[in-house]
């Protein structure tokens, strides 16, 4: 299996493991498609992401339809995505995506964070090169042939396709991911998630306690209500 595949599951179960911090993050995520798109996911792709993925994490309908209705609101604020660059203790790089309606406050707190655990918050462009950004989509697997459906995907920059016990996995670069989602869609093969991540090119082992003070930064920083994901180059240890 390739990287795209270790990175899954080496991160599985963390990304969302506490149910507020996704609906949250998710709440976000449907301002921004509302606001970009419009209220109607027929005629807004994004916010079709957006309604998936909340389905995926069990976001009750209530939760999702209140949330349209309030990003629709005209007087509803939007977010600025907006991106940190940085290094952890030991020579871990960090990135760090937030979505944020006050810029000053964001960067005061992110800052805070790589002060108070020894880091650096670095600028704009000092680690970001050390990440590939993808796009992945979870499909169902049912009456699905895998080599027919990679070859069919291949001209679409697709790089791995494999099956977990989720459903089956698509991982290829950022930019295409509009072309895959049409292609999807088009043949009616049911999208039930779909995501951005960034995999970093190169990772580095630590001993336990160096990996405990990089631990320290990273809990801190995804604390953060603003911040919607983070990724960093420390080896992480893959779960059985």
């Amino acid at each position: 299996m390739g990287r795209a595949f270790e990175f899954r599951k080496a991160r599985k179960m963390k990304r969302w493991a506490a149910m507020s911090k996704a609906f949250t993050r998710i709440g976000k995520d449907i301002v921004m498609a509302v606001k970009e798109g419009g209220p109607d996911p027929d005629t807004n792709s994004r916010l079709r992401v957006v309604i998936q993925n909340a389905k995926a994490v069990n976001m009750p309908k209530d939760n999702i339809e209140r949330a349209i209705k309030r990003a629709s609101d005209k007087n509803q604020g939007d977010y600025k995505e907006v991106l940190f660059e940085g290094y952890a203790p030991h020579g871990i790089a960090v990135l760090i995506e937030t979505a944020t309606d006050n810029n000053t406050r964001t960067v005061a707190n992110i800052r805070s964070y790589f002060n108070k655990c020894d880091g650096n918050l670095g600028t704009s462009g000092s680690v970001v090169f050390m990440f590939d950004h993808t796009c992945n989509f979870r499909v169902s697997g049912e009456d699905l042939d895998l080599e027919e459906l990679e070859l069919e995907l291949i001209d679409f920059g697709v790089e791995e396709i494999f099956e977990d016990e989720d459903g089956v996995m698509i991982y290829a670069p950022f930019e295409s991911f509009g072309a895959i989602q049409s292609y999807l869609e088009s043949n009616n093969i049911e999208i039930l998630s779909s995501d951005f991540e960034r995999i970093p090119q190169v990772t580095k082992q630590l001993t336990e306690e160096q990996a405990a003070d990089v631990e320290k930064l990273l809990e801190k920083i995804e604390e953060d209500d603003d911040v919607q994901n983070v990724y960093h180059t420390m080896e992480e240890v893959s779960e059985a």
